[in-house]
C-alpha cells in the first residue's frame, strides 16, 4: 500500500494525503475524513523515515554578502545535533530538476532562503521532509513554517533615529515589491506620520537591492535644489551606492547627508564613514529556522509556525544632525 494509491482512491493529490498523515492544515473536513477512512480501511502506515543525517540549506543565489552569516547559524545547530550541512544553489529556471535531487537525498530537513514554490513544498511534503522558508520574499500560506525579522520595526527605528537628529526631508530608497521591502517602507511611513510629517512621494524611489541601483536612484534626489538631508535605504548595498553618488556630487557624509542602511553586513563597518544600519540578526534567524525544521521532523508540537526575530539599530558615523541652512 502506497500513499499514491491512497491519493488515487480518494481522488486527491499525494500532498493532500501527506497533510492528513502529518496533521497539517489546508484540507477540508470532508476531504480529511475521506482520506482518513481509506487510510484505516487499507491499514496504511507511514514508512520509516530513513532520512540521511543532513540539513540541506538551499539558496537561490549565493552572491549575497550575508550568506555566510546564514550558513554559520545553520552549521551551529547541525553540529550540535551531530548532523551534516549541505549547501546547494538553484535558481527559478532550474528549480524543478534541483528539487528532485534534494528530495532524492532525503535530508533531515530543508531550509530554503527567500523562496520555496508551492510545487516544491508539495514534493517535500509528499516525502515527509520538513522545511522552513528563511526570510521569505513572497506571501506564504498560514501553514508554511518561516523565520524572518521584524522588518516594519526596523524601518520605523531607522527613520525615528533620523527624525531625532533633526532631519525633516528624509528620502527612502526602497526595494522590489517583496513583503520585507514593503514592511521596511511601511515602518518609514509610520515614523513620519508619528512625527506629524507628510508623506512626500517624490522622496521615495523603488528599485533593486544592489549598489548600482542605489546609486542610480539617489543621484536624481541629490541633484535637486531641495535635496533631502538624509537617506534611508532598504539594504546596505543600496547605501553603498548612495555613498558613491554623494562622493561624486561633492557631498560629505554625514556633514551634508546622513545615510542609514539595512542588514548590517560586514562591509557596513568597513566603509568610510562606518554605516549606521539596522542589524538583521541573520545567524540567530538561521539558528531558529534550523531548530524549527528539526523539531517538525521529530514530530514535535511547535508553539508557532512563523517566527520573527527582533532587529536592532546599529548607530555608527554616517548619521548626524543636519547642518544649518
Amino acid at each position: 500500500m502506497t500513499i499514491a494509491y491512497i491519493a488515487e482512491s480518494a481522488g486527491v493529490s499525494v500532498p493532500t494525503v501527506s497533510k492528513v498523515l502529518n496533521g497539517r492544515s489546508g484540507v477540508s473536513d470532508e476531504t480529511r475524513a475521506r482520506v482518513e477512512r481509506l487510510i484505516h480501511q487499507y491499514g496504511y502506515r507511514k514508512p520509516p523515515k530513513n532520512r540521511s543525517k543532513l540539513v540541506e540549506l538551499v539558496f537561490r543565489e549565493l552572491e549575497s554578502m550575508w550568506a555566510v552569516e546564514i550558513i554559520r547559524g545553520v552549521e551551529r545547530v547541525a553540529r550540535r545535533n551531530r548532523i551534516g550541512l549541505l549547501v546547494s544553489e538553484f535558481g527559478l529556471h532550474d528549480a524543478d530538476g534541483m528539487i528532485d535531487d534534494t528530495v532524492g537525498r532525503r535530508p533531515q530537513c530543508v531550509l530554503s532562503v527567500a523562496q520555496l514554490s508551492e510545487a516544491e513544498r508539495d514534493q517535500l511534503e509528499a516525502r515527509g521532509i520538513p522545511f522552513v522558508v528563511f526570510d521569505p520574499v513572497d506571501e506564504l500560506p498560514d501553514d508554511v513554517p518561516f523565520v524572518s525579522a521584524t522588518n516594519w520595526r526596523g524601518g520605523q527605528a531607522a527613520t525615528r533615529h533620523l527624525l531625532e537628529l533633526g532631519h525633516r526631508r528624509i528620502a527612502m530608497i526602497s526595494g522590489p515589491d517583496h513583503p520585507f521591502c514593503r514592511a521596511r517602507l511601511s515602518g518609514y511611513f509610520s515614523a513620519l506620520a508619528e512625527a506629524g510629517l507628510p508623506t512626500a512621494s517624490d522622496l521615495v524611489v523603488k528599485t533593486q537591492l544592489t549598489r548600482e541601483h542605489g546609486y542610480t536612484a539617489v543621484v536624481g534626489l541629490l541633484s535637486r535644489s531641495d535635496r533631502p538631508t538624509a537617506v534611508f535605504t532598504a539594504n546596505d548595498m543600496q547605501a553603498l551606492g548612495v555613498y558613491q553618488a554623494a562622493r561624486e556630487l561633492g557631498l560629505r557624509i554625514p556633514h551634508d547627508l546622513s545615510v542609514v542602511g539595512y542588514d548590517d553586513v560586514p562591509a557596513a563597518a568597513w566603509v568610510d564613514p562606518p554605516l549606521t544600519t539596522v542589524h538583521q540578526p541573520l545567524a540567530e534567524m538561521a539558528i531558529a529556522a534550523t531548530e524549527l525544521a528539526l523539531a517538525l521532523g521529530r514530530g514535535e508540537e511547535v508553539p508557532q509556525m512563523g517566527l520573527e526575530i527582533a532587529t536592532t539599530l546599529t548607530v555608527r558615523e554616517s548619521t548626524a544632525p543636519p547642518k544649518e541652512a
